[in-house]
């Protein structure tokens, strides 16, 4: 089993976002669950990938070419180096049985979205969950909310997001993903 990471290429100015993506990474290699994620070895993009590696997991991680030096390419993962946001975002739906969101900036929030929306259409079928880490994803979730509120997200749609205020709760929803695909 393998879950893909949606995180910041920077680290954010509250240390809890990097403890989160270290606990994250190191949580879900321990369970014998490979990370997928952007390729970048800057933000809690790397610190997901070096946590997870340290642990002794699997990392995988997908960047276009054109950020690989923007980002600066984590040399000690299994890089996959594709030409465009489109192929990188479809290979990462290939590879991953789940899609967890960390804190991060408008990149995680388009990806987590779209993959959101592949399930939404049945395109893909996999959880997607935000590791709302100090109540970071707080008010996207009041935006989702009042979407669903004022019917512009039917409560079937509405639950395709999930929300979890610790690594740990993601960690158990996650182990309950993995039982499942046993």
């Amino acid at each position: 089993m393998r879950v893909c990471v949606y995180c910041g290429s920077a680290a954010g100015r509250d240390p809890r976002f990097a403890a989160a993506a270290r606990a994250l990474g190191t949580g879900l290699a321990r369970a014998g669950i490979g990370v997928v994620y952007g390729g970048g070895r800057v933000g809690l993009m790397g610190t997901v990938a070096d946590a997870a590696l340290a642990a002794g997991g699997e990392v995988i991680g997908v960047i276009p070419r054109f950020l690989e030096e923007r980002e600066i390419a984590h040399v000690g993962v299994d890089l996959r180096v594709v030409d465009s946001m489109h192929e990188r975002k479809a290979l990462m739906a290939d590879l991953s049985d789940a899609f967890v969101a960390l804190p991060g900036g408008f990149g995680t929030f388009e990806e987590f979205f779209e993959i959101v929306t592949w399930v939404q259409l049945r395109l893909i079928d996999a959880p997607c969950i935000l590791a709302n880490v100090g109540d970071y994803f707080g008010p996207l979730v009041a935006l989702i909310d009042g979407a669903h509120a004022k019917g512009f997200i039917s409560a079937t749609n509405r639950a395709i997001v999930e929300e979890y205020a610790t690594v740990d709760a993601v960690l158990e929803r996650v182990a309950e993903i993995q039982a499942r695909t046993r």
